[in-house]
């Protein structure tokens, strides 16, 4: 925490930025409107926004309420110059926590300028029509997000000294205390400006390496696992912005014997959840969906995030990137099945293979195709560049 407020000071007095003053402005009324900050995905998968006013009203009570828009796509790496215009089309909005007032974040899609889906960059289009071909089925999500902490010469993680090594990873999981939690500040700050957005996160803890945490987003119903996930991700980019701290997405931030960062994704279905007079039990439906995951994983592995080679080694709680196997309870295991799940016979599973800078479009819609045996093919493009 306090290399977090120290790095604050640092970044103000190197910038001639005063925050007090940003507030003075920020208290002023807005007049008749709403400030919409639009948000999307770039080139290689990184978020952009900029902000539209939505003049006389001061409120939006429905995403049909807005407004097409557009952006240069030749800065994005997403279109030529000589025909530059992407469009960006809402798809699911929350409360602002920066602005606040009736002021809205609004995630979108990326559209060519027939407004067909932005190939290959829209993948929220495909991820949408695997989860209509059966709404019945209810898959929810709760998606594991870890992430890290880096000083602002983007080499140091917060709790690392600038020369050497901190003692060994141990002490640091779910810590608390000076030495040992380094970020909480910065947690606390993600996790109440989730909340205060609507968004469904159900909890956050100090993970195994130090600078590193994890916040949870579920149980969410089909495609709106994946819209939270990318506004929480937003969200973390702007309150991080806000310590001048930076938070990366890598799945091994960090050479050597310390853990790397994945997005395990907890899954479950109506079938699985819950037992129906006739049909067949829970555990027998949960164990046919892990099996069909095991005869695709290397197509799985494909699309679950740039640089997992680096962290699924078999070692760090994790199964080798080649090897597929399920366990109970076994955070060693490519799928691990929850005690609570095994001995209640029914509930939900955990893929614990995706990487923390994966697509959530691309492996939630996976996971739900997978499980329900709709055909789908990977394709070259479809895994995401590692983030920045």
């Amino acid at each position: 925490m306090s290399g977090a407020s120290a790095n604050l000071g640092l970044i103000d007095v190197s910038f001639g930025l005063d925050p007090s003053i940003y507030k003075d402005f920020m208290e002023l009324p807005q007049g008749d409107c709403v400030q919409a900050e639009y948000v999307w995905l770039g080139g290689d998968n990184e978020l952009r926004s900029k902000t539209k006013t939505l003049t006389g009203r001061t409120t939006v009570n429905s995403i049909k309420e807005l407004p097409v828009w557009n952006y240069d796509g030749s800065s994005t790496k997403q279109a030529p110059t000589e025909s530059s215009e992407v469009l960006i089309k809402p798809a699911r909005m929350i409360r602002d926590p920066f602005r606040r007032g009736n002021n809205i974040i609004v995630l979108c899609e990326t559209l060519n300028t027939d407004e067909e889906p932005l190939k290959p960059f829209n993948q929220r289009a495909d991820a949408k029509k695997f989860f209509d071909m059966r709404l019945e089925v209810e898959p929810w999500f709760g998606i594991e997000q870890e992430y890290t902490l880096f000083q602002p010469d983007n080499e140091t993680p917060l709790g690392f000294p600038k020369v050497g090594l901190p003692p060994e990873q141990g002490q640091y999981y779910c810590s608390t205390g000076t030495g040992n939690a380094f970020g909480r500040m910065i947690a606390d700050c993600h996790y109440r400006a989730c909340l205060y957005a609507g968004l469904t996160i159900s909890g956050i803890n100090a993970e195994v390496m130090p600078g590193q945490w994890e916040y949870q987003v579920g149980p969410c119903l089909g495609i709106d696992g994946a819209y939270q996930l990318w506004l929480s991700r937003y969200i973390m980019e702007r309150v991080c912005e806000k310590f001048g701290v930076i938070v990366t997405w890598d799945p091994k931030p960090k050479k050597g014997d310390w853990n790397g960062a994945g997005c395990h994704t907890n899954y479950s279905t109506k079938a699985m959840r819950e037992q129906v007079d006739g049909e067949e039990a829970p555990y027998d439906v949960i164990i046919r969906a892990v099996k069909r995951l095991g005869e695709r994983h290397k197509d799985h592995i494909h699309i679950y995030g740039t640089g997992n080679d680096r962290r699924l080694t078999g070692k760090h709680e994790t199964c080798g990137i080649d090897e597929f196997r399920y366990g109970v309870a076994d955070r060693g295991s490519s799928i691990r099945i929850p005690r609570d799940t095994y001995n209640a016979k029914k509930g939900y599973f955990e893929d614990r293979r995706p990487a923390s800078n994966m697509d959530p479009y691309l492996v939630t819609s996976r996971i739900f195709a997978t499980t329900e045996a709709i055909p789908w093919t990977p394709s070259a493009n479809s895994s995401p560049a590692t983030w920045k």
